[in-house]
């Protein structure tokens, strides 16, 4: 009897000591494990299991090794805000929120990390793939460079990814068109270049939100790619695209909400189509090089509330129906060559109408350019949306 109890005094001493050692747990360098594949699902707790959760499981626990070489690729954090990233509590980490697991309540897990606006310099590290739980990564305006480690495969429940405003390079991240649950993607204000896969605006990854822009990639615009998206918000300006507006960009009428493709290269025509985008709100076409005239069916997008097609090759007369618009609040026609003006555009709250070949209005192209322009072959498109060369 006295055998058994000092076994049973030895081994709580022992499970004394080793929670004490994880509270002091310090923050010195250590070897990291080599990155794997991610984590195998914890058991099920049993159904007695009560709040609050326990910080010690085996998510945690790969969370707490894909957060320490994290820690270990930061070279500068001029906020100091990875400088609680230390010992098991990673819960307690800043940036990093944890809450039940979704495929077991009983478990806690980490299920975001927002970094955003840190400054951090760094890489990602392969071993961010083992935060398999995570659902948010914010880590916008940050001076992380490299590429996104391929082990971010591993994150299926990732809804939102924001990289934004980083020093991000490489090709667009196949892996990403894999992920079931991505919902909202923003690459914008990187360095990434080469393709933009069709799969991005495919049915299969079903995105609601795309920012693409500010970075170099290329851009074909079919139907079989931009126009099959469900997304609500597309954001492609300053990027190089490649064909015309097609027709089936009516396509998108029953999600598409914002529509930005200024400084894009796109030579083109304006399809009538268009008009069919009736949840439209936002339409950025600027500083491209669409010539034709405006389609009076953008008359028909009720829910417009910003037109922007200035800085185009754009002439005719701008319709009244579009200036009639009952969300209308915003109209740039700059720097294209139209002839009139509807005077009910004068009521739009916002309206910038300079540079044009309107005659009497102020802040208009000079007789000389108007008539220059006025004698080249007229426009046409095809049913393709694209500019009819004449032979």
């Amino acid at each position: 009897m006295l055998l058994l109890s000092k076994q049973r005094a030895s081994r709580t001493l022992q499970c004394l000591f080793f929670f004490l050692s994880l509270l002091l747990l310090p923050c010195l360098p250590q070897p990291l494990p080599a990155p794997s594949a991610s984590p195998s699902p914890a058991p099920a707790a049993s159904a007695t299991t009560t709040l609050p959760l326990s910080p010690f499981n085996d998510r945690l626990e790969a969370a707490y090794v894909a957060l320490q070489a994290w820690k270990h690729a930061i070279t500068d954090d001029p906020k100091n805000l990875t400088a609680d990233w230390c010992g098991p509590f990673v819960c307690n980490y800043t940036g990093v929120f944890c809450a039940a697991a979704p495929d077991d309540p009983h478990i806690l897990t980490v299920a975001g990390v927002d970094l955003n606006h840190g400054r951090i310099a760094g890489f990602l590290p392969d071993h961010i793939g083992l935060l398999a739980d995570v659902a948010l990564l914010h880590l916008n305006s940050n001076r992380f460079h490299g590429t996104l480690p391929s082990s971010m495969q591993h994150m299926r429940l990732l809804y939102e990814l924001d990289v934004s405003n980083n020093l991000l390079f490489g090709a667009f991240p196949a892996f990403l068109t894999s992920l079931p649950k991505l919902k909202f993607l923003d690459l914008r204000f990187n360095d990434f270049d080469g393709e933009l896969p069709d799969a991005v605006f495919g049915r299969q990854l079903s995105l609601d939100a795309l920012f693409a822009n500010n970075n170099r990639f290329n851009v074909s615009l079919s139907s079989q790619s931009l126009t099959n998206s469900t997304a609500s918000v597309i954001v492609l300006a300053n990027t190089r695209l490649a064909g015309c507006l097609p027709p089936s960009i009516g396509d998108m009428a029953d999600t598409l909400v914002e529509l930005i493709l200024l400084n894009t290269s796109i030579s083109s025509c304006i399809p009538p189509e268009i008009g069919k985008l009736k949840k439209l709100r936002v339409l950025d076409l600027s500083h491209n090089d669409l010539a034709g005239e405006l389609p009076e069916s953008i008359g028909d997008m009720e829910s417009l509330e910003v037109l922007n097609v200035g800085y185009n090759m754009l002439a005719g007369e701008v319709p009244e129906a579009i200036c009639e618009l009952p969300r209308l609040k915003n109209l740039t026609i700059a720097g294209n060559y139209f002839c009139d003006e509807p005077v009910s555009c004068l009521h739009v709250p916002l309206r910038d109408d300079r540079m044009n070949c309107i005659p009497d209005w102020p802040h208009q192209r000079s007789p000389e350019e108007c008539i220059a322009f006025n004698h080249r072959p007229p426009v046409h498109c095809g049913a393709d949306g694209c500019i009819v060369l004449p032979p």
